[in-house]
């Protein structure tokens, strides 16, 4: 039985390739996924597919009917297929192909295939809708690993602030773009193309250490069943708000006392992993202190954000760099909890003795060499 697509024929790379519309059910029954874990690195065609991967992507399609989209799936073509064009030197036609011997070796989107396969299962409306795929002729196992390092090595994955940025489906996304705007320390004091801030950079924070801070801050608000961006804007302004009266250097800098790269070089308040200390300490300080919790955060102004502050060391910061590992952030939290006054967990209380005994090492060590 033959089967065939509507197909555009281009060139590229000196080759001939197909460009051509399948719809989604169509997929899992012209693509088959082999178990290259067989083969030795070196004689895989294809990296193993990461099966962990797939029930994400699937879900990102079944919950985003009305708007998700997919690159195109790229692939070599292992059996006889003909072209043919709707008129005499045409570029446009079919590409025919007999579907018992149909045989493709993925070459980019082979966890899109999967994926698409079990969200068609779950929902076989999704599988009238239509995705490109580019088909290049099988030449040999050398040409599609040589494909596969192409496609993937010169794509450069966009920073986790420009993620955000553009995400207009993640309630959190949108309650972090609100929140920067609406709390004058934070409105063009955040870097929202990069991940981490140049040297010279004049912003004080990411939109990512944002984003982490508010997920922390409004865990608890996010989950209720309630939950609304606005609910959640307001709680975080209005927490963030008092937060910014308790630090003056943010405003200091805001007023231009003070450079936003001196501020970062000598203390570590606008620091990621601070922020998202102050945001889990915060969730916890209002849970607990629902009607005075503004009263008791006052206790931070006594903190003494500067790097040279000892109280730090091995914290926060290793060997004279500020880190933000998950033993960090666990040991930055508790450490603002305390000075909050807030009773701390087991894991908290050993990530500060950790390193309150790491700093008695290396006094000690210091010592004994002197």
């Amino acid at each position: 039985m033959k089967v065939s697509f509507p197909a555009m024929r281009g060139e590229i790379g000196q080759r001939t390739y197909y460009s051509c519309l399948m719809k989604l059910n169509a997929i899992p029954k012209m693509f088959t996924f082999r178990d290259w874990a067989e083969f030795t690195p070196e004689d895989r065609e294809q990296r193993i597919l990461n099966k962990n991967r797939v029930p994400e992507i699937a879900k990102y399609i079944l919950d985003n009917e009305e708007g998700y989209i997919f690159a195109s799936i790229t692939a070599s073509y292992k059996c006889p297929v003909e072209f043919r064009p709707t008129s005499k030197d045409s570029d446009l036609g079919t590409l025919e192909m007999e579907f018992e011997s149909a045989n493709f070796v993925i070459n980019d989107g082979q966890h899109r295939c999967a994926a698409i396969a079990q969200a068609v299962q779950a929902n076989p409306a999704v599988g009238e809708e239509s995705i490109s795929v580019l088909l290049f002729p099988y030449e040999n196992r050398d040409r599609v690993q040589q494909m596969f390092s192409d496609l993937n090595r010169n794509v450069a994955k966009t920073s986790k602030s420009l993620d955000i940025l553009f995400d207009h489906r993640d309630p959190m996304a949108q309650v972090t773009q609100r929140v920067c705007e609406q709390v004058d320390a934070f409105k063009d004091m955040v870097e929202k193309d990069a991940v981490s801030l140049p040297v010279r950079s004049r912003k004080l924070f990411s939109l990512a250490a944002m984003y982490d801070a508010n997920n922390e801050l409004l865990k608890a608000t996010r989950d209720a069943e309630d939950s609304t961006v606005g609910a959640m804007v307001s709680v975080a302004v209005d927490y963030w708000l008092t937060v910014s009266k308790m630090i003056p250097d943010w405003a200091a800098v805001k007023r231009g006392d003070i450079k936003s790269m001196e501020l970062r070089q000598e203390k570590i308040s606008s620091h990621a992993v601070v922020m998202r200390a102050l945001g889990a300490a915060g969730a916890e300080l209002m849970a607990a202190r629902p009607y005075d919790w503004k009263d008791e955060l006052q206790k931070i102004r006594a903190i003494d954000w500067s790097k040279k502050n000892p109280d730090w060391e091995n914290v926060c910061i290793i060997a004279n760099s500020v880190v933000s590992n998950r033993q960090a952030r666990m040991a930055t939290k508790a450490y603002i909890k305390r000075q909050l006054g807030l009773s701390l967990t087991e894991g908290e209380e050993r990530a500060l003795q950790t390193g309150a005994q790491a700093e008695a090492a290396a006094a000690a060590a210091a010592t004994a060499a002197g």
